[in-house]
């Protein structure tokens, strides 16, 4: 696998992450679901893609550094929710709480603060292996 492929496979995962992040602080106050209940943080799960085929299965043996990245899945935290005695409110249980997501704003922002730099990253990588590459056809004129 490519350096460049490396690098995209990794920024596309944290475009995803930012995506999973700012879905869980827009509802942050979602007390009620399509599915019923308080809206359940998510979370997600990366794993390792190292490239497919025969050419692939040699080239790991090789060097076991050359893998992408890729989204395993999203996840549900099954953290508790928060309850609010709230009576009055229209998703109370019959002894007046509510349910409310179990989302951290401070550890989805320190979530995103990661993934932004994660980006970062792989785009540093990304332009310093296309300025190798032009290095390396410079060379060859």
């Amino acid at each position: 696998m490519d350096l460049f492929s490396i690098s995209a496979s990794g920024m596309e995962a944290q475009r995803l992450r930012m995506n999973i992040i700012a879905s869980n602080l827009a509802n942050v106050e979602t007390t009620h679901t399509l599915t019923g209940g308080a809206y359940r943080r998510k979370d997600i799960v990366f794993a390792s893609q190292p490239e497919g085929g025969f050419n692939g299965y040699l080239r790991s043996a090789m060097d076991s550094h050359a893998s992408s990245v890729r989204a395993a899945g999203i996840i549900e935290d099954m953290r508790p929710f928060k309850y609010a005695y709230e009576p009055n409110h229209p998703d109370a249980d019959d002894k007046g709480y509510v349910a409310y997501p179990n989302v951290n704003v401070a550890e989805e922002m320190v979530n995103m603060i990661t993934a932004a730099r994660s980006y970062e990253a792989n785009v540093a990588a990304f332009k310093a292996t296309r300025e190798m590459a032009v290095k390396a056809l410079e060379l060859g004129q």
